[in-house]
């Protein structure tokens, strides 16, 4: 996740999401049925700790069952606190990094899965069509693609999903895409219009390792010494992830 001017103030409050009765009404999907077909999971993620943040349970209990699981940092998030005097883009860059291993550690993935592209934070759409030609040479067709809602309102997610989206279908692949800062400025009363049959997948078995993954990212929630910006993790941002459902669209 990544701060952008677009994207501000405290968004749909997580009581108006909770009273979504259109969203939580719609039919749960199995795990089983979510990863039928696939050999390997392919999470892209336009910043370390979106994979986690939307996908974590589904990472985790995939994982758990022996899908081979592949996380593609699409950029290391450096440019999150601009003008911090100690949390430069270069610290940034490495401890971001450093959190991602740290929080697939808590989901059983193992750090040898992450693939660092190193794009520019906040320059995902001036390399959005190298990054769809590398995940078309890298998919394979009994993949199942993770990829963010490409219209989430953050345009490093944005074009993220949509060459995600193109690769995955040049590739013959499965694809799944989730929400991430969708949440924050759709208004749930607006989400049937927004959300064409939503799966709702249960996560409430493995939702509590979930919780301590999302914790490693420090520098996202104001965990670290020396930040003076708000968090881009706070309280009311962190509550939309720590449900017992996650939510993706086919």
């Amino acid at each position: 996740m990544g701060a952008v001017a677009t994207i501000h103030g405290q968004g749909s409050d997580e009581r108006a999401w909770e009273h979504c009765d259109w969203l939580w009404q719609q039919p749960e999907t199995p795990l089983a049925e979510l990863v039928a077909g696939a050999g390997r999971i392919v999470v892209v993620a336009p910043h370390p700790d979106d994979e986690v943040l939307a996908c974590g349970g589904l990472l985790c209990a995939a994982a758990a069952i022996g899908v081979p699981v592949q996380v593609v940092a699409v950029t290391d998030g450096e440019a999150c606190y601009p003008g911090e005097a100690w949390w430069t883009p270069q610290r940034l860059r490495q401890a971001r990094r450093e959190e991602l291993r740290d929080a697939l550690g808590e989901l059983a993935i193992d750090a040898a899965s992450i693939v660092h592209l190193g794009i520019a934070d906040g320059g995902v759409s001036n390399h959005e069509t190298g990054l769809e030609d590398w995940l078309w040479q890298t998919l394979r067709e009994d993949d199942l693609v993770l990829a963010p809602w490409r219209f989430d309102g953050h345009p490093d997610h944005e074009a993220a999903g949509r060459a995600a989206w193109r690769a995955a279908r040049s590739a013959g692949c499965q694809r799944l895409e989730y929400p991430v800062w969708g949440w924050h400025w759709l208004d749930p009363g607006c989400a049937h219009m927004a959300w064409e049959a939503p799966r709702l997948l249960d996560i409430s078995a493995v939702a509590a390792r979930k919780r301590e993954a999302i914790a490693q990212f420090r520098t996202q929630t104001g965990n670290v010494p020396r930040l003076q910006a708000e968090p881009i993790l706070p309280a009311h941002v962190l509550t939309r992830f720590y449900r017992t459902h996650e939510v993706y669209f086919a």
